[in-house]
């Protein structure tokens, strides 16, 4: 039996020309891809390997986010700078830079260390495959 609507996360159109639309079926937020001028695109928006980089930053962040308001801490400010390195044969995403930059707070050791262990425990952490290198810098 396919899978209701309601049971989907997305829908993708293509457009033609390397480009698509992505749609969140729960909000209807939409993201565009296009294929990076690397590999015969324009790269006029995020590449889909582009978006997998960036949604490990996020969900880093998130999990830290959920970590440090149990923990009754504010990180609001901090800022990820990522970058993806691409290596070819197959091509692929062979490491993800990640660069936290903190938000100026007076956290002790223990609070850096829960913080940093729950970012590296996030779900797309845990989902890439372990030839994708994750070079992770805390900067506090």
């Amino acid at each position: 039996m396919p899978p209701k609507l309601t049971d989907m996360t997305s829908n993708i159109i293509y457009n033609g020309d390397l480009r698509t639309t992505c749609t969140h079926l729960a909000s209807g937020s939409q993201i565009v891809t296009d294929a990076p001028v690397d590999n015969q695109g324009r790269g006029e928006a995020f590449s889909p390997t582009d978006l997998v980089a960036t949604a490990l930053g996020a969900c880093m962040m998130t999990i830290m986010g959920i970590k440090a308001r149990d923990m009754g801490l504010d990180i609001a400010g901090t800022r990820i700078e990522v970058n993806k390195v691409m290596a070819a044969n197959p091509r692929r995403i062979a490491r993800v830079e990640l660069s936290f930059h903190m938000a100026a707070n007076a956290f002790s050791q223990k609070e850096k260390d829960l913080l940093e262990a729950a970012a590296r425990a996030c779900p797309v952490c845990k989902s890439l495959d372990v030839a994708c290198e994750q070079d992770v810098t805390f900067i506090w």
